[in-house]
């Protein structure tokens, strides 16, 4: 029989497969549509009758999904009532497991719950939750009008969710480790500075995303003028969302085309020539009071365990799938030119005479694409990690802090970017259709069982498995077929990037 939970909402029957039990698209606010568009999320209305939970929920508005998305993601699927969630439990009769809420990633542009299984985790005791939350101008749009960082707002709204329902499906409220990857670990850096989001998580772990990313609100504020241009209304919310989706989801298309056709700093903002987001987080003031980065180095977040790690090449992977690596010669490291729209050396903060220096000297043997992808890996991903853990270990009270490297080399391509999203779900098999391309043929099955089981641990328990980050030592866990400590792997780079990024 299909099992049935009362929520504070209503009632929701779910499905069962192999003891884990499954409930898909439930709604944590209502429809982002008519009076909700654009806007912060409203509560959920309650409904009588047994609510189907057996299908996934709409997905965000979005330029485009990722290229191979899995077979149960119907891109038909988008629309106004994409704000819901997945919860896979070993048992709704249960009391007190741990929680964990995965945030996916997507550039704060594309995503979907579909893309993601929790089962793996209930089964090994873990109510498992995957949100959805808006992206793009829908999520991030800017207008100087008290109403910024929606997406942000999406989320804590779920963790509130969860907070008042989780015990329902034999969850404890209390124990909610928050994770994810890229623009979702981005997110949870920022969560962590959030007034907003303070004590709705326990814990946190941030895969190749940290804290610094969130632009200024007048560089948001002037692309939001961009948008309203592309589409011929007032820059206003109520212009703006009277706007049908299609041609708002155009319209940004065209200006992301306009960005890198034409990257000058003095039009958008170093900050987004840099990153090549127009979309994310923004200083607002209120939603976000400051840099997240400098906030949680004063002390906010400081009561919450942190996990944060990167992968050995992580932006790698997109100057490979786009086939610019190949392109990029030495001369254009030398003299920091602009490769196929990807930004140069220059652009990332540091000197370009001592950048190519610096980084050439390192990887004496690198074809100079690969010297572009370290740079990039530093400055998106690995120097925000690692100034994460040393700003939490300096503040924190009674939390702790936790670093770790992704090494294991995908066929071709190295430890790069999402890799490692897998072997953290232990879902080797049933990924495949989303990241068969880079696992190979035969990606090795003990790295995601000892992976997937520091995550759950940590969850549970608060100890992933190996000692903590202090300013010292610097203890990092790298993951690969001979797992083992190391101690300030990264220590040239820090002191390269001091005072810079």
């Amino acid at each position: 029989m299909n099992p049935v939970v009362t929520t504070t909402h209503g009632q929701l029957r779910g499905s069962v497969e192999d003891g884990v039990h499954r409930f898909l698209g439930i709604p944590y606010a209502a429809p982002a549509s008519g009076a909700n568009r654009l806007r912060p999320p409203r509560p959920v209305q309650p409904w009588t009758e047994v609510r189907d939970a057996t299908h996934y929920g709409a997905a965000p508005f979005q330029l485009s999904p990722p290229e191979s998305a899995g077979t149960e993601w119907d891109t038909e699927l988008a629309g106004e009532d994409c704000l819901n969630l997945n919860v896979w439990t070993p048992d709704p009769g249960s009391a007190g497991l741990p929680v964990m809420v995965w945030i996916q990633g997507g550039a704060f542009e594309i995503g979907s719950t579909a893309a993601y299984d929790g089962r793996n985790f209930a089964r090994d005791g873990v109510v498992c939750v995957v949100i959805n939350w808006r992206v793009g101008a829908d999520g991030f749009l800017d207008l100087g009008d008290g109403q910024a960082n929606v997406g942000l707002l999406d989320q804590v709204a779920a963790l509130e969710w969860v907070r008042g329902n989780i015990a329902a499906f034999g969850g404890d409220p209390g124990n909610v480790t928050v994770f994810g990857q890229s623009a979702g670990a981005m997110s949870i850096g920022v969560l962590l500075s959030m007034p907003r989001a303070e004590g709705l998580f326990r814990r946190a772990i941030l895969q190749s995303g940290a804290a610094h990313h969130a632009i200024p609100t007048e560089t948001a504020q002037r692309i939001g003028g961009f948008l309203a241009e592309k589409l011929g209304v007032l820059p206003t919310r109520e212009a703006m969302a009277a706007v049908p989706a299609q041609r708002f989801l155009a319209a940004q298309a065209e200006l992301k085309a306009d960005l890198f056709a034409g990257p000058d700093p003095a039009r958008w903002g170093q900050e987004v020539v840099s990153g090549s987001m127009l979309w994310q987080p923004t200083i607002d003031g209120d939603v976000i009071p400051r840099s997240p980065i400098e906030r949680i180095a004063a002390g906010a977040g400081s009561t919450v365990d942190v996990v944060v790690g990167t992968n050995t090449e992580d932006w790698k992977l997109f100057l490979a799938i786009t086939g610019v690596i190949a392109k990029v010669t030495e001369q254009d490291l030398v003299e920091s030119r602009s490769v196929d729209g990807f930004p140069p050396i220059a652009a990332y903060g540091l000197p370009a005479e001592t950048a190519y220096r610096e980084y050439r000297s390192h990887y004496p043997d690198s074809a100079p694409g690969d010297v572009l992808a370290a740079v990039e890996t530093d400055w998106w991903v690995r120097i925000p990690a690692l100034s994460l853990a040393d700003a939490h270990v300096t503040s924190a009270t009674s939390a702790r802090t936790f670093m770790y490297e992704f090494a294991w080399p995908a066929p071709g391509l190295g430890a790069v970017h999402a890799v490692e999203v897998p072997f953290v779900f232990d879902s080797l098999d049933t990924h495949s259709r989303l990241f068969g391309p880079l696992l190979g043929a035969e990606p090795p099955q003990e790295l995601a069982d000892a992976m997937h089981a520091a995550w759950v641990s940590f969850a549970a328990t608060g100890d992933p498995g190996w000692p903590g980050y202090d300013l010292e030592r610097r203890t990092t866990m790298l993951f690969n077929t001979d797992s083992r400590v190391v101690y300030d792997p990264r220590a040239w780079e820090r002191e390269l990037w001091e005072g810079i990024r």
